[in-house]
This record gives structure tokens, sequence and C-alpha cells, in this order.
């Protein structure tokens, strides 16, 4: 034990400052808090207010448009529809509207149209045949399971975001990170256990594990998109201006829609529409207001989500990514009436408890830095 001079005031000094160095080695949720306010007070004065603004706006997107999205798919199969590659096609047809947003840019900012050069023209097309692939395979997934089912198991993706973002962009990874890749997967079994309680008389069994293995695919290829779009602004883009995002926005799903519209024309699904129309619950009218929102909201969800990997990092996207998920789930339940079993809410709990982890993991400093900002 320590003894203290009274009349010294430097062992005085000493005495006070070791119980506030030993708790440095253990975790404090007091400390954390802290230190998350201070990062968060940090990077809110480090950038302009318009920043924050645009970042909220794009969040909100994210977070509203996409369980729009995923309702109306679900709705646009669950009222007659059959053709998987109108419901790709519809998730791009609407890449017009981001257009509207970039030419003003150029006309009230005056800037120009980012160079095209080959290496960004191959991860154009690259990203946009992935985009037209993921669409496909979450169209089974609308397909053959119910919106609150789809959505949970595309949570997935967070876990794959992580994977992708560190193999690729180098985003680190730490126990957290990897403590909710483990307890997402969980809920992911707990899902595919529960099989019976939430499969539609009319899907087979085969069906529901083709709509499952679709899904988790899908989610796969989400995480690897949204790295690899990470990738394009770092080592090509170099993050320069908002309007570089959405021209990639554009480039991407103007690329996206051409590969789904070849796959419409070889379907033969442009012939099908009218036949569904005609045989669409709720008449021709509803059917053309399904497909059209279907492209809004979808298009204005990714739009946020680009803004958000812009603004942010693969981090910050795959966490609303997530989080938009038990959104969906509980709008499903209620709009949809999809059936919510026991094993759901435990999957959905799990769920909330993988991103928290993530969270987390992604906002705790590394112990190097740690270690160095220490005295």
């Amino acid at each position: 034990m320590t003894t203290v001079n009274e009349d010294n005031p430097e062992s005085f000094r000493l005495l006070m400052e070791e119980p506030t160095e030993r708790p440095s080695a253990s975790f404090s949720y007091s400390n954390w808090v802290s230190n998350i306010k201070k990062s968060t007070q940090d990077a809110y004065e480090s950038k302009p207010i318009s920043h924050w603004i645009l970042l909220l706006l794009s969040g909100v997107s994210m977070l509203t448009a996409f369980p729009a999205s995923s309702l109306l798919s679900r709705l646009y199969f669950s009222n007659g529809g059959q053709s998987k590659w109108i419901i790709s096609w519809v998730a791009v047809a609407g890449w017009p509207i981001t257009c509207l947003i970039l030419l003003p840019t150029y006309i009230f900012r005056k800037t120009k149209p980012t160079p095209l050069n080959t290496k960004l023209v191959l991860s154009y097309i690259v990203l946009g045949f992935l985009s037209a692939a993921d669409n496909l395979m979450y169209a089974y997934a609308y397909a053959y399971l119910p919106a609150s089912t789809s959505s949970l198991l595309a949570s997935s993706s967070l876990a794959f975001s992580a994977l992708f973002g560190y193999l690729i962009v180098k985003n680190p990874m730490n126990a957290s990170v990897i403590n909710s890749i483990v307890i997402i997967t969980g809920a992911m079994a707990i899902i595919a256990l529960d099989s019976s309680s939430d499969r539609y008389d009319y899907v087979s069994n085969r069906q529901y594990f083709l709509g499952f293995f679709w899904d988790i695919m899908g989610s796969a290829l989400h995480g690897l998109i949204f790295a690899l779009s990470e990738l394009v602004f770092v080592k090509l883009l170099g993050r320069r201006f908002f309007h570089v995002a959405l021209e990639q926005q554009v480039m991407v799903s103007l690329v996206a829609f051409a590969f789904t519209t070849l796959g419409m024309v070889v379907s033969k699904d442009f012939q099908g529409m009218a036949h569904e129309a005609k045989s669409f619950k709720g008449g021709e009218s509803q059917y053309i207001q399904v497909l059209v929102w279907s492209a809004v909201t979808f298009q204005l969800g990714v739009l946020g989500a680009t803004a958000v990997l812009f603004l942010a990092s693969t981090v910050m996207a795959g966490v609303l990514n997530a989080v938009r998920v038990p959104i969906t789930s509980i709008a499903a339940v209620i709009l949809l009436h999809d059936p919510m079993s026991g094993f759901k809410i435990l999957s959905l709990i799990l769920t909330f408890w993988g991103f928290s982890s993530y969270i987390y993991g992604s906002s705790s400093p590394p112990p190097s830095s740690q270690a160095s900002s220490s005295p």
C-alpha cells in the first residue's frame, strides 16, 4: 500500500492517480458512454450541419423506403403476381429518379460529370450485374416466404457487410463484431427450424427452403455490393463530392436495368404483364400501383443507402440496413397479417442483440489507438 506524506503534494497526486489507472484494463460502461459522447461530439463538430441533415434524410429514406418496397413486393405475389423477373425489373426501373436529383447539381452547383475511364466503367458493369442478380434472389424470397421472415433472414446482410468490409475495404473487426455475426447466424438457424409455423399452404417445402436459400444468398451478395461500392468510392472516386455518389447510383441502376430488361425479354415476361394485370387481385389499377410504388420506394431506399455509404461508411450503411429488418417485420405482421411465432420473436430478439454487439464493436476504438492515447 502506498503511504502518503501530507506535506508532499507530489506523493498525494500519485496516490490520487492510482485508482484511475487500474479500471482501464477492464470494461467500464460509464467510460464507454463517455467515449461515445466525446467521439460523437468530435464527429459532429468536424462536419457542416448540411452534412448531418443529408445523412439524416438518407437514413430515414433507408428505414422507410426499403420496408415499403419489401411489403409491396410481397403484396405483388400474394395478390396473384407470378414473375420473379418482373419484380426484379421493377426494383431498378426507377433509376431516372436519381437522375432528377443529380441534374440540378450540374445546373445550380456548376459541377461537371465525372470523367469515365476503363476501370470505372468496368466497376459499374460489375456492380450493376451483381445488383440485378441480388434483386432476382430476393424476388424468390418474396415469392415463397412471408415478408417478416424474409426481412429477418435479410438481416444476415449485416454479418456479410462486416465480413466483406474487413476483407475488401480493410474495415476493423473485433470480438464484438465477430460476436454479432455468430448471434445473427444463430437467429437465422432458429427461423430454419421453425419453418412449419409460417409456411403458406400453397408453398411446398422445397419452395420454402428455396426461398430461404436465395434470401441468404441475396444477403451475402448485398453485403458484397456494399463493400465493393465503398471500395469504388475510396480507390476510384476518392469520396470527392456527393454528386459523384449519385452518378454511381445512376450508372449501377442503369446497368442493372439493362440486365433485368434482357431477362424479361428472354423469359417473355413483358408479354405476360397484361395477363397478370387482368387476373391480379384488386384489378389492373392496383397492379399498376403496386409495380409503380415498388419502383419508387426501392430506388429511394437504394439512393438513401448510397448516400449513407458516401457520407459515413459501410458500417453505418450496414447498421441501418439491419435496423430496417424489425421495422419490416412489425409492419408485415400489422398490414399483411404475417404469422409471428415464438421462435420468430426469439429470432428477432437475437437479431437486436446482434445489432447492439455490432454497433458497440464498430464504435469502439481499436486497442492500439487506446494504448497510444493513454498517458
